[in-house]
C-alpha cells in the first residue's frame, strides 16, 4: 500500500470513502494502530476522514495525521468516561457527521466509539447504511472493574456486536471470550494481531535517548544516570497498565543504588504515582518522564523493558521493545504469552505480583548474558513472525 492524490477520483473510479472513529487522540495503542494503518492507505483508492474525542496533554495522533494529509475533525462530546448527558449529544455529532460525509464504510476504534458509532450509523442514519467494522485493542470488561461493571460491559459488548458487520480483535484470548459471550457480528469475527516493521523504526542512540530523558527529570533527582542500570516502561497511566506495581518493585529494590526506575507517559493516575513514590522515599528511584512524542524512539536508553499491566490486549510497545532487543518482563495477559515465550525471548510474571517482577530483575541484574540473548530471541520472533505487510494488508481487505 502507497500514498496517491487524495485529490479527485482514482483511475479505476470513485475513491471508497472511510470514516474512521476513536474516542481518544492520546498516543496509546489504538491510536498508533490508526495512525500506521491511515499513512499506507492509498489515498488514489481512499478518501478517510478521522473523528476523535478528547484530547489528552498532548495531541500526537491529529498531529501524526496532519502531517500526511489525513483530516481530522474533533467530536467535543465523544469522552472515555461514561457520562449520559455528554454520551447522548456524541451519538448526535455521529450521526450528523455520518450523514455530511456519507461514508462506504465506517471503522471504529475503541470501545466507546464503537457503542457509540455503531449506535448512531445503525439507528439514526436516514441514508444507505455504511458497512461498520469495529476494531477492539482489548474488551473493556477485562479492565479491573467490580463484577457487575464487567458484566454490564460484556452485555453491551454482546447486543451491539449485532449493530456491526466485521469485528476485529488482535489476541486469541479476545476471539475465544467474543465467541464465549455471543459477541457476533453481522458478517466476521477476524483475529489480526499487531505488527511492526523492526527494521523502519527510527531509534534514538543510547547515550542521545538517555541524555534527553535525564533532562526530563534533571530537577526531581540528582546524579550520575549514564552508568546506571535503567529499567523503564512506556505507559499512559490508567489504573489497567499497572504502573503502582512498578512502583512497589523499586520500594524492593531500594538498596540497589545503581538501578533506576524511568516511566515514560502520562495519564490521570500521575497524581496518585507522584504522591507513592514520595511518600515512600523513591524521588530518587523512580522517574515519571511524561509524555514524549514517538516514545518508542527512546527504547535504547533502557537496559530492562517491564509491561507490569493488570489488563492487555496486544501492547504495540511490546513490539517495539522487540525490536529495540530488550530483555523483557512481561505480565502474562492478553497476547503476551502469546508472543513471549517464558525463559526464551522474555520473562513472563502474573499480574499484580510485584515481588515476581523483583525476582526476575535480580535475575537478570545477575546474567548478562541471559540479558543479552533474550533480547536476541525477541527480535528474531518478531522479526519472523509478526509481518507489518501482512497485517495491514488484511485489515484493507476488509474495508470493502
Amino acid at each position: 500500500m502507497t500514498k496517491g492524490n487524495p485529490q479527485g477520483e482514482s483511475g479505476n473510479g470513485p475513491r471508497l470513502r472511510v470514516l474512521f472513529v476513536i474516542t481518544l487522540s492520546e498516543f496509546g495503542g489504538a491510536q498508533r494502530f490508526l495512525s500506521n494503518f491511515l499513512t499506507h492507505l492509498d489515498r488514489a483508492k481512499y478518501d478517510p476522514l478521522v473523528l476523535t474525542g478528547e484530547t489528552g496533554k498532548n495531541d500526537f495522533l491529529t498531529e501524526a495525521l496532519s502531517k500526511n494529509g489525513i483530516t481530522v475533525k474533533r467530536l467535543r462530546s465523544l469522552k472515555r468516561e461514561i457520562n449520559l448527558f455528554y454520551d447522548f449529544k456524541a451519538v448526535r455529532e455521529l450521526a450528523s457527521e455520518i450523514s455530511a460525509f456519507r461514508p462506504d464504510t465506517i471503522f471504529l476504534n475503541s470501545s466507546k466509539a464503537g457503542f457509540l458509532g455503531s449506535l448512531a450509523a445503525n439507528f439514526l442514519v436516514d441514508q444507505q447504511k455504511p458497512k461498520i467494522i469495529y476494531r477492539i485493542g482489548g474488551w473493556s470488561f477485562n479492565d479491573p472493574r467490580p463484577l457487575w461493571q464487567r458484566w454490564l460491559f460484556i452485555i453491551i459488548e454482546a447486543i451491539s456486536s449485532r449493530w456491526k458487520d466485521v469485528i476485529i480483535v488482535n489476541n486469541q484470548k479476545d476471539l475465544n471470550q467474543a465467541k464465549k459471550f455471543f459477541i457476533r457480528p453481522r458478517q466476521q469475527l477476524l483475529f489480526v494481531p499487531n505488527c511492526i516493521d523492526a527494521y523502519k523504526i527510527n531509534f534514538l542512540p543510547r547515550e542521545e535517548a538517555r541524555s534527553e530523558i535525564v533532562k526530563r527529570f534533571s530537577d526531581q533527582a540528582s546524579g550520575d544516570y549514564s552508568k546506571k542500570i535503567m529499567v523503564g516502561t512506556i505507559a499512559n497511566l490508567y489504573p489497567a497498565k499497572g504502573v503502582s506495581m512498578l512502583v512497589s518493585v523499586a520500594g524492593y529494590l531500594l538498596d540497589k543504588d545503581n538501578l533506576t526506575f524511568t516511566v515514560i507517559g502520562d495519564g490521570p493516575e500521575r497524581e496518585t504515582l507522584e504522591k507513592n513514590i514520595s511518600e515512600n522515599g523513591l524521588s530518587e528511584k523512580v522517574q515519571l518522564v511524561g509524555q514524549l512524542a514517538e516514545a518508542y524512539r527512546y527504547l535504547n536508553a533502557f537496559d530492562i523493558f517491564i509491561i507490569p499491566s493488570v489488563k492487555e490486549g496486544s501492547p504495540w510497545v511490546l513490539l517495539e521493545a522487540m525490536a529495540a532487543k530488550l530483555p523483557i518482563i512481561a505480565t502474562a495477559v492478553g497476547s503476551i504469552p502469546e508472543i513471549i515465550q517464558d525463559g526464551r525471548n522474555g520473562l513472563l510474571v502474573e499480574p499484580a505480583k510485584p515481588q515476581q517482577i523483583v525476582q526476575q530483575v535480580n535475575r537478570l541484574l545477575e546474567n548478562e548474558f541471559l540479558r543479552k540473548e533474550l533480547g536476541i530471541q525477541a527480535h528474531q520472533t518478531l522479526i519472523h513472525n509478526f509481518s507489518e505487510e501482512k497485517m495491514l494488508s488484511q485489515i484493507e481487505s476488509v474495508l470493502k
